[in-house]
């Protein structure tokens, strides 16, 4: 049987704060996910319109071995700029990679499209992100805000407010595993417009609602359920979405074992949401290993990491959309008003 971590957040992996700001005159924010020290990283894209900074140094065929922070953002692609914040942040920290006598913090970043959410952008000639990025590393601790916070501030799923969720897994092995997503899918993370969550069979406890499965599935289960459907939106040719999410562990991975356990908790996504990884969506995983645990793998106990991997990541998808609250100007209800 899984268990949560004390927390049942991602900060549960030894080696791994987090960080939230967000504007919500703007409906958006950003989220960062800081390493203690550097940690091996991998990516995996599946969604058709993702929108990223410094993933091409995360495969394992290419030199860079370890990276400083990862940063979720809303904002589309100004969004991007929150990197920049979180770098600046860094640096002021002596934190970075040494070239020549100079400090590089490798921060890659991926973002979530929220512009058509109901917040005020107008925010001038250059968007706030890098500075929500600077204030997200400054608030980096192991206790963070879920739902309505940080990169999930604006985020909407079909019918829904989306949000920032996490959990965390400890298995046999003493290993730990954790996930972190910005839920801000084109589809639909519950069974029809009911209250039940597709990812019923990995919850754990009552994290999020303890709801189960409906019996019978509702008429509508098999319905594709869209954001960009919904009148109160517009059309769906605007479509614009993305859920981003990191999975990280504290045992020993190779860069490509860590792209291996990005590609695995996709299978979290496809648990959590239908439908996804649409050409809507940016759909995005980031993978960090802080090998804080020094255990290294087996086979057999490879295989239980990389299933937890998706189990993990369907409950933080979940949660997010769970723990959402209300805000003035929401475009859709939050789950707890249904």
């Amino acid at each position: 049987m899984f268990r949560t971590g004390p927390r049942n957040l991602i900060t549960d992996v030894a080696g791994l704060s987090v960080g939230n700001a967000a504007d919500a005159r703007l409906k958006s924010g950003v989220t960062v996910v800081l390493c203690d020290e550097p940690a091996v990283a991998g990516f995996q894209v599946l969604g058709g319109a993702p929108g990223t900074r410094e993933t091409d140094l995360l495969e394992p065929q290419n030199s860079i071995a370890t990276i400083h922070a990862v940063v979720v953002s809303g904002g589309s692609a100004f969004g991007l700029d929150a990197a920049s914040g979180v770098q600046a942040a860094l640096r002021e920290k002596n934190i970075g990679v040494e070239v020549g006598g100079f400090r590089v913090p490798i921060v890659p970043a991926a973002i979530l499209f929220d512009l058509r959410n109901g917040g005020d952008k107008d925010w001038g000639r250059y968007p706030p992100y890098r500075e929500l990025g600077y204030e997200a590393v400054q608030a980096a601790t192991v206790d963070f805000e879920i739902g309505t916070a940080g990169a999930g501030t604006g985020a909407l799923t079909s019918g829904l407010k989306g949000g920032l969720g996490s959990a965390s897994t400890v298995l046999d092995s003493g290993v730990t595993i954790g996930a972190l997503a910005a839920v801000n899918p084109t589809g639909s993370v519950t069974v029809g417009r009911g209250r039940h969550f597709w990812a019923a069979p990995f919850e754990i406890g009552d994290e999020f609602g303890g709801l189960g499965y409906p019996d019978p599935l509702p008429e509508d289960a098999r319905k594709i359920l869209l954001k960009y459907r919904d009148r109160r939106v517009g059309g769906h040719e605007e479509a614009g979405s993305t859920t981003i999410a990191v999975i990280a562990t504290d045992a020993v991975l190779t860069k490509a074992a860590a792209k291996r356990l990005a590609i695995s908790a996709h299978d979290g996504f496809a648990r959590a949401i239908w439908p996804t990884h649409t050409p809507a969506d940016g759909d995005l995983v980031f993978a960090l290993a802080t090998g804080r645990s020094g255990i290294e793998l087996g086979a057999d106990a490879a295989i239980d990491l990389f299933a937890a991997a998706g189990a993990t990541m369907a409950r933080a998808i979940s949660r997010g959309v769970h723990a959402a609250t209300p805000a003035d100007g929401d475009l859709f209800p939050v789950w707890s008003s249904r």
